[in-house]
């Protein structure tokens, strides 16, 4: 019998693991995670506030409701120590598992900012659950929040915070918000919805250092300002989680290198998600994964199949004011066309020929995501 092992039990590896049921339930499935492996929708860690729900009803499925589910052994709070790809096999604290095919859903690691001060060790990265419940401790008693970083994972739970009443600072060297995926015309209407709801911008600046101050955060900015807060969000991206596979000498360049079937560079190994770099692309979102997923699942259970990728648009969790993106590809060439509206901007990129491969819209122009999604050429 076929044992597979997948590291992680994020929406990667509990997705993977579902589709992979569906097609062969004789298939022995073993999942290993560092947590506590609760099944939970991670998108909803930046809408938990305003939706009036704690960190733990964010769950959905304890590991061992899941592990009945799935007809899966799930080993929590495991520490993997290497991988033996000679010998097929994942070396942990206290013991090891082999394996015919190995997984990797490991996920990202929150880039942290370096800064000094003696409050440095309060700057709070929310990339999980364990991290979402720190975010939630004392937040009854903080008016004000700072957030470095301005961009996707930033403003989502910027409009989180404000539409729980708070007061909120986003910190960046950017020109606009969200400048790696929005055009500056949607970027800048997405400021002016998010200020009006109480957002203050410190833009074109880092944050170099944060310290204790009477009960507060105090913020020491780059241009010499500083600000008062009660609690400090570190939002300044992801990085692949590849330290594993690289000790096990798999190829890494952003992510973990996979070709379409999902395999790595040495056989037997598989990446899934945010670790993985597909065919050239590390897209950190929810419909890759779920591609890849079903894609792998075919593969585990002997139906070769490659992953594909239609266009995938993004929708940015902004209360305040809606937006959908579907960024051009990097070395596309073409131009942005904006045109404003009385509530919101489209903004649409096109090849020199006129074909649209890419879109921003904001406000009342995000019904059109559908219509223009028709339009983009796949990704993959």
């Amino acid at each position: 019998m076929q044992h597979i092992v997948i590291l992680g039990t994020g929406l990667a590896g509990y997705t993977l693991a579902r589709e992979i049921r569906k097609r062969d339930d004789g298939v022995r499935l073993t999942l290993i995670t560092g947590d506590g492996g609760e099944a939970y929708a991670k998108p909803m860690l930046s809408t938990a506030l305003a939706q009036g729900k704690a960190p733990d009803q964010l769950v959905s499925a304890t590991a061992d409701r899941m592990g009945r589910q799935l007809d899966a052994r799930i080993l929590t709070h495991t520490r993997i120590t290497g991988i033996d790809s000679a010998g097929r096999r994942v070396l942990f604290a206290g013991g090891e598992e082999t394996y015919d095919r190995l997984v990797l859903a490991l996920g990202a690691h929150p880039i942290r900012p370096p800064m000094g001060g003696d409050a440095a060790d309060r700057v709070l990265s929310v990339n999980g659950l364990a991290d979402y419940r720190r975010f939630r401790e004392g937040l009854e008693s903080a008016r004000r929040v700072a957030i470095i970083g301005p961009g996707l994972i930033g403003c989502e739970f910027a409009s989180d915070l404000l539409g729980s009443g708070r007061r909120v600072d986003l910190i960046g060297p950017d020109p606009h918000p969200i400048s790696t995926l929005l055009p500056k015309a949607a970027g800048e209407l997405l400021r002016s919805a998010l200020t009006a709801a109480g957002a203050t911008w410190h833009l074109g600046v880092t944050a170099d250092a944060v310290f204790r101050e009477d009960g507060h955060l105090r913020l020491e900015l780059s241009d010499g300002r500083s600000l008062l807060t009660d609690r400090v969000v570190s939002a300044i991206g992801l990085r692949p989680a590849v330290e594993l596979a690289r000790e096990a000498g798999l190829e890494i360049a952003r992510g973990i290198v996979t070709d379409r079937y999902l395999k790595t560079s040495v056989p037997g190994i598989h990446a899934l998600g945010d670790c993985a770099e597909v065919a050239g692309h590390n897209l950190p979102f929810v419909q890759p994964l779920m591609q890849g997923a079903r894609a792998l699942a075919a593969t585990l259970t002997g139906e070769p199949t490659p992953v594909s990728y239609p266009a995938m648009p993004v929708v940015i969790k902004t209360a305040q004011h809606p937006v959908v993106v579907a960024p051009p590809p990097r070395q596309a060439t073409g131009n942005w066309r904006i045109e404003a509206l009385d509530n919101g901007v489209r903004a649409l990129f096109r090849s020199p020929g006129g074909k649209l491969l890419g879109f921003a819209i904001t406000g009342d122009a995000v019904v059109e995501r559908q219509a223009l999604t028709r339009q983009l050429p796949p990704l993959l």
